[in-house]
């Protein structure tokens, strides 16, 4: 790693005189003040999944490169066929054909799907609507086609010159296949950042050190839970393990890996309890810039930075409740990490769908999310359904749900059949 000072974070980031901010502030703050950390690579296609792209790519060739048959049939001039639909065939033509042959009035050619155009042609039967004559010499096409009928245009796809991918764009399949239609072999991208997870807590056990649980005990499921959320993220993962509630053993262990990682992702001790050291650590080894947020649940979330000579190491804090992780993760870590790794914006689908639910009373000035799925209401049209209990330690809840229910900070109540934004799993890349 580089020794030359790496300025990676604004100074001011999630600078708040605020105790709590909301919602919509963080997420605010996130899209101005966090800057793109990630170095770039040139790799091939096939290590492109999933990657974001650092230069921006446009069509150096018309995609198709020239007009060509879109089923296997006949290929013809219109105005021919316009004047009698029973017309001479002459040739054949295979897709991969290099060369052309020229049509001249009156004839047809036989031809297969992605085959050029003959010279001369704009227009193709399919080869089940025509009559061909017992010596083949012949065609009939029915009448009724149109113009240009199953012909793809050059360019009809892509023009040369037409912008194709931007900077920043995440690369999947979709993008992969365009890139390859171009004859793109290689490519720049951002690497993946080095992230470190980490667990605090007494109570923590490791899953498959042990059979059984004394009361007071619980296997640590985030870690667990946060490799498979960044699984889907152009990240490198170094796990930590679980540290016990001690203060210089989670501020060694904290220094070490802001030393060697762009961004620490710790869960459990972001509280202000006597036995909660992660923020009082972090002030003392680093900036902290947010604390508290006006949000359930979540709320006591941390953002701040570890920093040397060399180096800055983002620091996120989320609770211990793995609800709150896994919501925390979604709206809020998710998109540091794509920002911080290159990703463009990310626009995540809010759906406003009536509620199959009450919600007698909803504290106002903070925003919820709640854990829910699309069932179907009274009228027989798609509804939103609440799990029952929003005891944010309650994992079943997660299983069961498909998206979370928003509720704004001025929701004060839900009646049944009352418009909720309903916001699918699948915007965060999480399959149903």
């Amino acid at each position: 790693m580089s020794r030359s000072r790496e300025r990676r974070l604004l100074d001011d980031c999630f600078l708040t005189d605020r105790d709590r901010v909301r919602h919509d502030d963080v997420v605010a703050m996130i899209r101005e003040r966090l800057t793109i950390i990630a170095p770039t690579e040139t790799i091939g296609l096939a290590e492109a999944q999933g990657r974001y792209l650092a230069t921006p790519v446009t069509a150096p060739r018309d995609v198709p490169l020239a007009d060509n048959a879109a089923v296997d049939g006949y290929a013809f001039a219109y105005a021919d066929y316009f004047r009698r639909n029973t017309l001479g065939v002459r040739g054949r033509v295979a897709a991969g054909d290099l060369g052309s042959i020229e049509l001249v009035r009156g004839e047809a050619a036989r031809i297969f799907t992605g085959a050029v155009m003959p010279l001369g042609a704009d227009t193709v039967a399919m080869q089940e609507d025509c009559d061909v004559s017992d010596d083949g010499r012949t065609v009939t096409v029915p009448k009724g086609l149109k113009p240009g009928a199953n012909r793809r245009r050059a360019g009809e796809d892509l023009e040369a010159g037409q912008p194709v991918l931007e900077q920043g764009d995440a690369l999947r399949p979709q993008e992969i296949a365009a890139l390859a239609s171009l004859g793109v072999g290689q490519l720049e991208v951002y690497r993946p950042l080095r992230i470190a997870l980490v667990s605090t807590g007494n109570e923590l056990v490791e899953p498959g050190t042990a059979n059984d649980l004394v009361p007071g005990q619980v296997f640590d499921s985030n870690r667990a839970m946060l490799r498979a959320l960044t699984a889907s993220l152009p990240v490198t993962v170094t796990d930590l393990g679980i540290l016990t509630d001690d203060s210089a053993t989670i501020e060694e262990t904290l220094r070490e890996a802001a030393a060697s990682h762009d961004l620490i992702l710790s869960t459990g001790g972001a509280s202000r309890g006597e036995e909660d050291h992660i923020v009082e650590i972090l002030d003392r080894i680093g900036k902290r810039h947010l604390w508290q947020i006006a949000v359930k649940p979540g709320r006591p979330m941390t953002f701040g930075q570890i920093s040397d000579d060399a180096h800055d190491c983002v620091f996120l804090g989320l609770p211990g409740n793995p609800v709150a992780v896994f919501v925390c993760f979604l709206l809020y870590v998710r998109p540091v990490l794509q920002r911080l790794g290159g990703r463009a914006d990310e626009t995540i689908a809010r759906y406003p769908l009536p509620a199959n639910f009450e919600i007698a009373r909803k504290k106002p000035g903070r925003r919820e999310f709640l854990r829910g799925w699309l069932g179907t209401g009274e009228d027989g049209r798609p509804a939103v359904e609440k799990f029952a209990s929003d005891g944010s330690g309650l994992i079943t809840g997660l299983r069961q749900a498909t998206g979370l229910i928003e509720l704004p900070e001025d929701t004060e109540r839900v009646a049944r059949g009352d418009t909720v934004l309903f916001i699918p799993f699948s915007t965060f890349g999480i399959a149903q």
